[in-house]
């Protein structure tokens, strides 16, 4: 059996597509996180959350390359949502979390229901970049001969 971090592996260079992809989402997710400026409101509270989204969709894809992408973006919109009610619990021990920056970008700090719609928005354009790269990099990878489509 090949290493998963062999270049023969089938699923490298998927991975290797996943792992640049990833880098600029987080960038821009955090850069948005801390913007000050005009549209600084939507930035701060909207953007982040599809972008969110979208990280952890290519970010579990990454680490199970050969799951199903639509479960994948359920299963990230299942537990953001938990995430969100959670954030209507206010116990001591989740405020002291929640005060410090990991746990404010983890956690969040507010239940705002405008979030969800931002959540399935994330979840839909993750899943169909995953399955855009899916298909891109493992039939080139599979036939090499075949032609990609534009």
């Amino acid at each position: 059996m090949t290493s998963p971090f062999s270049r023969k592996h089938p699923f490298f260079n998927y991975r290797v597509a996943l792992l640049l992809s990833i880098i600029p989402i987080f960038v821009v997710g955090l850069t948005c996180e801390f913007y000050s400026g005009p549209g600084q409101e939507w930035l701060n509270n909207y953007c982040g959350d599809f972008l969110y989204q979208i990280f952890l969709i290519l970010l579990l894809t990454l680490v199970w390359p050969q799951a199903d992408p639509v479960w994948t973006a359920l299963g990230v919109f299942i537990f953001n949502s938990a995430i969100e009610f959670l954030q209507l619990w206010k116990p001591p021990f989740l405020q002291a979390l929640r005060a410090t920056l990991f746990g404010r970008l983890f956690l969040g700090y507010s239940f705002v229901w405008e979030d969800f719609l931002f959540y399935a928005i994330g979840c839909m354009l993750g899943f169909l970049w995953v399955r855009k790269l899916k298909v891109e990099v493992l039939r080139s990878k599979n036939h090499p001969s075949t032609p990609r489509s534009n």
